[in-house]
């Protein structure tokens, strides 16, 4: 696959709705079409990746796998390493842009439209799961008790009264209008009617027109080590119900709770590590705390403030590829903010020992002096 993000290429961001992914491909398929950039290598690579990362996004699945594990992911599910797609039953990218714009920038085909009398509401759900910060980098088994869509009976989930619907005036039925822009003409599903052909005539007493009804279900799921913010899991089937019985799919988001002393990046964990200045005079060695246990840090004369020092392999197993990665600690060097009587006499008299050594500024200052004296010699 060409190295894009599909993002990107739409212009939008990874929070962005159907509905906005939607709007998003119809806007750049129309800037970058073939018919209106002829000859257009440029436009018609950007055509072809506008479609690609459509064909991703759009879908439910897909695009779970790639917001996890990127491009990478999605090899093996129907797609080709040639950045070509299997997707949307094979018909290539002329299908997809007919499916959105019927009778436009010449096409020889028109799609007709339809009625459909789909569900009010989504059936895949997304909730956010937090976790603690031990519980991402070691893994944990949960109880998860959520809120989740049936559709209602009392309307048979059509949000109407008694389940009556009237033909949309918007559409005339048909469940797409036709839209013009200039020398453009494409049509889109209708507005009002969302597509189905039909609007309520009264919304229902009970569900207030939604469509649906309020259950809630427990489940125990497994999250894996290594996991981080934004990180989704995907369980299959127990998402919302739509009419016909069918369930949707539940996708977990994970959040990571911070911690009182470690700081994660990626799979890299830092801890700050307070030393007196004593300690870096003389060099030391003493234990730290890890989240995988005690190590030994060796402090040698003459450590700088904010050094780091590293150790392989001790930070957070990387939820893809099981590679670890490292534990680093960061030295803070603390200094006294005051001293007794004592502790003064013995510093002077250690720093005495060290001679000029002691006044290391005392030499360059000498240098500069006579410089500044033979400007006016």
């Amino acid at each position: 696959m060409d190295n894009f993000d599909y993002y990107e290429i739409l212009e939008i961001t990874k929070n962005a709705d159907k509905s906005t992914i939607k709007k998003a491909y119809r806007k750049m398929a129309m800037k970058y079409h073939p018919d209106k950039n002829p000859n257009d290598k440029n436009a018609e690579d950007s055509f072809k990746k506008v479609n690609e990362a459509y064909q991703v996004l759009s879908d439910d699945e897909k695009k779970s796998i790639y917001d996890r594990y990127g491009k990478e992911g999605l090899e093996g599910r129907g797609n080709s390493r040639g950045g070509g797609f299997s997707g949307f039953g094979g018909g290539g990218f002329e299908d997809i842009f007919e499916s959105f714009f019927s009778d436009g920038f010449g096409s020889s085909r028109s799609q007709q439209g339809r009625k459909r009398d789909s569900d009010k509401y989504s059936l895949d759900l997304g909730i956010d799961v937090e976790v603690e910060f031990n519980e991402a980098i070691f893994g944990v088994t949960k109880d998860i008790t959520y809120n989740y869509k049936v559709s209602c009976k009392s309307c048979k989930g059509t949000g109407a009264k008694d389940a009556k619907k009237t033909s949309c005036k918007t559409c005339d039925g048909n469940g797409v209008v036709i839209m013009q822009q200039g020398p453009i003409r494409f049509q889109q599903t209708c507005p009002h009617c969302e597509g189905t052909g039909e609007m309520i005539a009264q919304k229902c007493n009970k569900c207030s027109g939604d469509g649906s009804e309020i259950e809630n279900d427990t489940i125990e799921i497994n999250i894996p080590q290594g996991v981080d913010n934004g990180n989704r899991i995907r369980v299959s089937g127990r998402g919302n119900i739509s009419k016909s019985g069918k369930r949707g799919d539940l996708y977990i988001t994970i959040s990571v709770k911070d911690d009182e002393h470690f700081i994660r990046s990626e799979n890299d964990i830092y801890v700050e590590v307070a030393v007196h200045f004593t300690q870096v005079a003389l060099g030391d060695t003493f234990t730290i705390q890890s989240p995988r246990g005690e190590l030994e840090l060796k402090i040698p004369i003459g450590t700088r403030d904010k050094e780091k020092f590293l150790f392989r392999n001790k930070g957070v197993k990387d939820v893809h590829s099981q590679r670890m990665g490292h534990f680093y600690a960061q030295i803070k060097i603390i200094y006294p903010t005051a001293l007794n009587k004592v502790q003064r006499d013995l510093l002077e008299k250690l720093q005495d020992s060290f001679g000029i050594e002691s006044n290391p500024h005392q030499e360059v200052s000498d240098s500069i002096a006579k410089r500044i004296k033979s400007w006016f010699s």
